[in-house]
């Protein structure tokens, strides 16, 4: 059994929403407002939260941002009808498992809450586009949520986070090869870092895995589930 928090301060959405899963075998707490919420995780542990991004007081963004700092390894996902909200960007600097558009694909929602990973946050530096979105997409299938840099100097720039593994290309722009993974290690003390390459030579030191690319995508899979099994648990909610 999973317990979810639903905010949103569309009562009548949310219950609906409540309904299907409790009717799945979860549990689920239903807040209405920021003030709320961040009360019902100071009294127990959830595996996920789904916020709305717009409400009265306080915004999606901040919520995401207060909880954290109650239970780092919460996973949190996002419903807005703004893609492009300035408050939205900052809630995708601390790591979201995903953002959703209204009305509410709740299928799609479904599958992403049960699959959602507490502690579940890795770090993508990848300067090529698009293979890190597809990076991010597969490892949402498994529960994982990420956040991207694409330079040297984007890894200065990700929000207070607490990772539990880094998937890095070995030569992005801004530095020597191998400068995004001495920047993560000196802002992240013992962070397990798999390093992705498609320059020939030898594997860096330091790495917890090398994968040349093309690789394979299971086996990279594999891989961070592997670290995500040896994590240490994250502090937070009892």
């Amino acid at each position: 059994m999973r317990r979810y928090l639903i905010v949103d301060d569309n009562l009548d959405f949310a219950e609906n929403l409540a309904e299907i899963l409790r009717d799945l075998g979860d549990e689920v707490a239903i807040a209405t407002g920021g003030a709320e919420a961040l009360a019902l995780a100071r009294g127990g542990r959830f595996d996920a939260v789904l916020t709305d991004m717009r409400m009265p007081l306080m915004g999606g963004a901040e919520l995401v941002h207060e909880l954290r700092r109650l239970d780092p390894g919460l996973a949190a996902m996002v419903i807005t009808a703004h893609a492009g909200d300035d408050a939205l960007e900052a809630a995708r600097r601390e790591g979201l498992l995903a953002v959703l558009p209204k009305p509410v694909p709740v299928a799609q929602l479904l599958d992403l809450m049960a699959v959602a990973r507490r502690d579940g946050l890795v770090v993508i530096v990848e300067d090529d586009r698009k293979f890190s979105d597809n990076l991010c997409e597969v490892l949402r299938g498994r529960g994982f949520a990420a956040v991207t840099a694409g330079s040297v100097l984007e890894t200065e720039r990700l929000g207070p986070i607490r990772p539990f593994a880094a998937l890095v290309d070995l030569r992005v722009p801004g530095g020597p090869d191998g400068e995004a993974m001495r920047r993560l290690s000196l802002r992240f003390p013992n962070l397990p870092m798999i390093v992705m390459s498609g320059v020939h030579g030898q594997p860096p030191e330091g790495g917890q895995g090398f994968f040349r690319k093309p690789f394979d995508t299971a086996a990279l899979l594999d891989a961070v589930e592997r670290l995500h099994a040896a994590r240490p648990r994250l502090g937070g909610a009892p």
